[in-house]
C-alpha cells in the first residue's frame, strides 16, 4: 500500500494502463459525485466489502479514495492482505480532490 498525494495519485493513475479507481464511500456521499470512471464498494458493507474485493482482478492498480483518506487506507490494507498489491491510497480523500467530479444521472 503507498499513500498518495493528489498530484502523485493522478499523475500515477494517468501513467498506469492497468488501473481502476476505487471509491469506498458509503452510497449517500457517492449520491454527491464522485471521480469519474471509479467504481464503488462501499467498505461499510463488511464480510460484503470482502467479498466483492476478492472478485476483482488481482493484477490491476487499484487508485482507492473516501472523504479523506481514513477508510481508503483501511482498504488498501485489506486489499493487500487479499494478494491485491497494487493499491494506492488518496491522502486527502474526495474532501480535498481538485478534479473532475461525475455526477449519477
Amino acid at each position: 500500500m503507498a499513500d498518495l498525494s493528489q498530484q502523485d495519485w493522478t499523475k500515477q493513475l494517468k501513467e498506469d494502463n492497468n488501473s481502476v479507481i476505487l471509491d469506498v464511500r458509503t452510497q449517500d456521499e457517492v449520491d454527491l459525485g464522485m471521480i469519474p470512471d471509479a467504481i464503488h464498494i462501499d467498505i461499510f458493507k463488511g464480510q460484503g466489502f470482502i467479498d466483492e474485493i476478492e472478485q476483482l482482478d488481482k493484477s490491476k492498480s487499484y487508485y482507492v479514495y473516501c472523504k479523506s483518506g481514513g477508510r481508503s487506507g483501511q482498504a488498501c490494507a485489506i486489499m493487500n492482505q487479499l494478494d491485491i498489491a497494487n493499491a494506492y491510497n488518496l491522502l486527502g480523500g474526495f474532501t480535498d480532490w481538485q478534479g473532475e467530479v461525475a455526477h449519477k444521472q
